[in-house]
């Protein structure tokens, strides 16, 4: 997991000149509601909340609502509490719990002694259930989830009294105590607030408050069978916190009633009132949290703080500051509509955060050896140059600059030592034999800058047999010599080597989840108590947006300045982009830099670049365009694969030709653990799965030599995935417990009698039961949220033990559901 950042790093984001002022919330309707209640003296304090439901880590979709919550109670002299809404029991862990605490305290947030559990009021919402249930406002359904889907109507038709609902008190109570206790399977009862069935809104129509759900809680243990639904645990844990005023997203606009129902049956003076915002989602972005649960299962990404997820974590492994986040939020504006944020709102934050904190210095991420003739071989030159462009320097509003230590200091004195020597590193693409029009870099005959060192000229270069070129002989220019252009460099006797990840978005289209409300709205807002299972499956779709070039990984040098400085300073690498060391893989030595982000958003130019030789035809005069030659680019459909010697090219060659494909090839060619145990598995026409499982599933306990797992025994693996005899699912934890055991992955699945469930009869028996045990999302799902089908999958996968047949499971499902 990610380190926190040093009191060093803080201290630097608190004092860096030119960064993010003090965040507040712009006037809106919100601050109007607020500040009429404190005027006509309804409150004597603002008391707001954010309330996670840590069934994962908190990420961007959370740092909106808790930007909110958390400023509102600052600008008036309130109060803020932090309460984890940890009332699902089959996926809420301690876990998400610190890791939701830890992040929103690197964000700034400090609710100080008010740290909340809703489980911690779990006795106290079951007084408030027998309350009801002894005023003739609750009683205990018996019917199945189809029955009282039926029974509740729809829009257009008021609902129709169940059987159970006119029970006594007496038989109430009774039962409502025999499912606390355990005594009753899931499912087999729930408890409804008696309210209104001919009510226009649905969420009047004897919402449930209760259901059964055997299953331990992290903190409760054994002690709880029956746990309180989200609209009925909410408002009771705002009343009891003493929360004013309650905020969450405008798809709780219909729950309000029920928030409303509660308070007023249940005589709370003062009481809370809950206020909908518009949800604010971020193009490029997924927020589910079981979409990114399974991100990190399926080896999509190496982990919940790997830099390309939007979590908390994750950003804060990238190197993004928390001044910059807050920043966003800030500027995202609070109104009464749902909006889809741009990501260049997100991203210019970042980058204005970072340009008057991160000092310039020179790395070569994809090094050509220059020779530069006329300076003697075995001498160095000790250059000083300038930590800060003019810009920056002229922008201070002090005119100190920061040192990377953390220290400020007059531009004179904000400088480091370069040694140029007779043999330099440049950027590859920054030389070219056969330049196009326009080219203002390194060519034969030209001259160009060298950053800080003066203008060289190339006489000649070298290739090797593929033509790349290996060397480039130069002279050093002197007097009035002229340069096209400018590049950065690095001493080849002197630079520090370093590997280089090259991070971009993790997903090719602005809106991976769809437009569908649906699709996103049932997991999106941090209060809503989802209950979705970690086995649902994930959309095709979602795949299918993947960025194959999210992270591109490069080995190149760094000028040793870089070694006298702290491990989590932040840098720009000139014409590269912002990075730092990753403060997890880089070492002393092995030195890792990731990089935060590009100095531009080069998105929209690439897409441009790439519409137009897509559409360009041959010219007027017949003639083809010119190919445009490769360059370094973030745009996934121009971002070009790392050029490999000839000898890791050819093996490229060899496996694509077996059918692995090329990014996987890529990854065995060049990683010498990795290809040699794949080469060893023998896998034959399982190429491109084994392939697959070495570099996305098996990779760190090869490369760290901990895996006990033969190569030999993943073809047998893959022909029973193949073959459809077992699931992707179950192949991947047969993989991770065969690594740690060294048993052969099929024998394993041959002992458990591990097999995908084709039974339609079995398979529908399972549906049956997922579908009374969740009434209320059956007529949630009938009444339009169509989104829904996620979480019945996960839940019948999680029934069946993940051995359902997905398929089968889909096409029932949508037949039963549809009733």
């Amino acid at each position: 997991m990610t380190a926190p950042d040093s009191p060093a790093t803080a201290a630097r984001g608190d004092t860096a000149y030119g960064g993010t002022a003090a965040a507040r919330v712009a006037p809106n309707f919100i601050t109007e509601i607020i500040e009429r209640d404190l005027k006509g003296g309804k409150y004597p304090q603002v008391v707001t909340r954010f309330p996670p439901d840590p069934s994962g880590y908190a990420h961007l979709g959370h740092v909106f609502a808790s930007f909110l919550d958390f400023q509102m109670a600052l600008q008036y002299g309130g109060r803020y509490h932090l309460r984890m809404d940890d009332t699902n029991p089959e996926l809420t862990r301690q876990e998400y719990v610190d890791s939701i605490a830890d992040d929103l305290r690197w964000l700034g947030w400090d609710w100080g002694e008010h740290l909340y559990y809703a489980s911690d009021n779990f006795g106290r919402y079951y007084e408030y259930a027998e309350q009801l249930i002894r005023m003739g406002k609750a009683y205990v359904e018996s019917v199945s989830g189809d029955e009282m889907a039926r029974l509740r109507g729809n829009p257009t038709t008021p609902g129709t009294p169940s059987p159970y609902r006119d029970r006594s008190v007496e038989e109430n109570l009774d039962l409502f105590r025999q499912m606390r206790a355990g005594e009753f399977p899931d499912g087999a009862h729930v408890l409804r607030a008696k309210i209104d069935l001919a009510s226009s809104n649905m969420k009047l129509r004897d919402p449930v408050l209760y259901r059964i759900v055997n299953h331990p809680h992290y903190r409760q243990g054994d002690a709880w069978h029956i746990y309180p639904m989200y609209d009925f645990q909410h408002p009771l844990q705002d009343a009891l916190e003493g929360v004013t005023h309650s905020l969450c997203s405008l798809e709780f606009v219909d729950n309000r009633a029920i928030y409303d129902w509660l308070m007023e049956t249940l005589g709370f003076s003062p009481r809370p009132h809950q206020y909908e915002f518009g949800r604010r989602s971020l193009e490029y972005t997924i927020v589910s949290k079981r979409k990114l649960r399974r991100l990190v299962e399926e080896g999509v990404v190496t982990g919940w703080d790997d830099p390309r997820m939007p979590t908390l974590r994750a950003q804060r492994r990238l190197g993004v500051t928390p001044e910059a986040v807050r920043a966003f939020a800030s500027q995202i504006g609070v109104s009464r509509t749902n909006r889809t944020v741009d990501i260049s709102v997100y991203e210019n934050a970042v980058r204005g955060d970072l340009n008057h904190r991160a000092p310039r210095v020179m790395a070569v991420t994809d090094p050509v050896r220059v020779v530069i003739a006329n300076l003697p071989e075995g001498e160095t030159q000790t250059l000083t140059l300038s930590y800060w462009p003019h810009d920056v320097i002229r922008d201070s509003p002090d005119g100190l600059v920061l040192l990377p230590t953390g220290e400020r200091v007059s531009p004179e004195q904000a400088v480091r030592d370069v040694p140029l020597t007779r043999e330099v590193y440049i950027e590859r693409e920054d030389f070219d034999a056969d330049p196009p029009k326009g080219y203002k870099r390194l060519t034969v005959g030209g001259n160009v800058r060298l950053r800080g060192a003066g203008i060289i000229r190339a006489d000649s270069f070298e290739t090797d047999q593929s033509g790349a070129v290996t060397l480039i002989h130069a002279t050093l220019l002197e007097g009035d010599a002229k340069a096209g252009g400018v590049i950065h460099w690095v001493s080849a006797e002197r630079a520090v080597p370093a590997e280089f990840r090259l991070y971009d978005r993790l997903f090719r289209v602005a809106h991976p989840e769809g437009e569908n409300e649906d699709d996103i709205a049932p997991d999106f807002d941090p209060e809503r108590m989802s209950h979705e299972s970690e086995a649902a499956p994930l959309k095709e779709d979602f795949f299918r947006f993947l960025n194959p070039h999210s992270l591109r990984v490069t080995r190149g040098f760094v000028e040793p300045s870089v070694l006298g400085a702290p491990a989590d300073t932040r840098y720009q690498f000139e014409r590269q982009g912002y990075f730092w060391r990753d403060p997890v893989d880089s070492r002393e030595g092995a030195l890792v830099f990731g990089r935060i982000i590009t100095l531009r958003d080069t998105w929209a130019k690439e897409v441009q670049r790439a519409e137009k030789a897509e559409g360009a035809g041959p010219s007027a005069q017949g003639k083809a365009p010119r190919a445009e030659k490769p360059r370094a680019a973030t745009s996934p459909a121009a971002q070009p694969f790392q050029v490999l010697p000839p000898e890791q090219e050819a093996e490229v060659v060899r496996l694509t030709a077996q059918g692995v494909p090329e990014a996987d090839a890529r990854t065995l060619a060049r990683d010498g653990a990795l290809g040699t145990f794949f080469a060893s598995a023998g896998a034959g026409k399982h190429a491109a799965q084994v392939a697959a499982w070495t570099v996305n599933d098996l990779a760190p306990g090869l490369r760290s030599g901990e895996s006990r797992l033969s190569a030999a025994h993943l073809p047998a693996l893959a022909a029973l995935l193949a073959g459809g005899q077992i699931s992707t699912r179950m192949a991947k934890e047969v993989l991770a417990r065969a690594a740690a055991s060294g048993e052969a992955p099929a024998e394993i699945v041959a002992r458990e009698g591990l097999r995908v469930m084709t039974d339609t009869g079995a398979i529908e028996t399972a549906i049956r039961e997922v579908m009374e045990a969740n009434p209320d999302k059956v007529e949630a799902y009938q009444g339009g949220k169509t989104g829904l089908m996620g979480f019945f999958t996960g839940q019948v996968m999680r029934a069946t033990g993940g051995q359902a047949d997905p398929k089968v499971v889909a096409a029932k499902l949508g037949e039963l559901l549809r009733g």
